[in-house]
């Protein structure tokens, strides 16, 4: 692989152990923590590589916002799924999606989301849509 330029926004190490230590680091996206621990190793000439890795947040969703299986399946059982979920317009990074040079992001028509492919000029084939609770709900089309 190619190397790539990574952003470490924070790195902090919580807690050394003998030849292990413990961190918290905040990056950004594209960032992969275990080649950023084989590359700081061989900067140091020891080796190094992730025992463990926890992700605490992915965007603007943090682990406080999740939910366990037991929670979704009580939901499941209550009927109550859709109060779990995620607003589709949170979901989808529209801006950072709608720079993409193929795809196109529509939104608007109240709650509805598309995510389609430009087939020429005008001319898009929806991948994904996305609706509000009450509306169609989610829907991929076969290609």
């Amino acid at each position: 692989m190619k190397p790539v330029e990574v952003e470490l926004k924070e790195f902090e190490i919580l807690r050394i152990e003998g030849s292990s230590a413990n961190f918290r680091a905040r990056v950004a996206s594209g960032t992969y923590m275990r080649s950023v621990a084989h590359d700081l190793g061989e900067k140091m000439s020891c080796g190094a590589h992730l025992k463990s890795l926890r992700r605490t947040a992915v965007a603007e969703f943090e682990i406080e916002e999740a939910h366990t299986l037991e929670e979704l399946q009580n939901a499941a059982q209550k009927g109550t799924v859709e109060e779990l979920a995620v607003h589709p317009g949170r979901a989808v990074n529209l801006p950072e999606l709608s720079r993409e040079r193929l795809v196109k992001v529509f939104y608007g028509q109240r709650e509805l989301i598309a995510i389609a492919t430009r087939i020429a000029g005008t001319l898009f084939h929806p991948w994904i849509v996305l609706a509000s609770p009450g509306s169609a709900g989610l829907a991929i089309p076969k290609s």
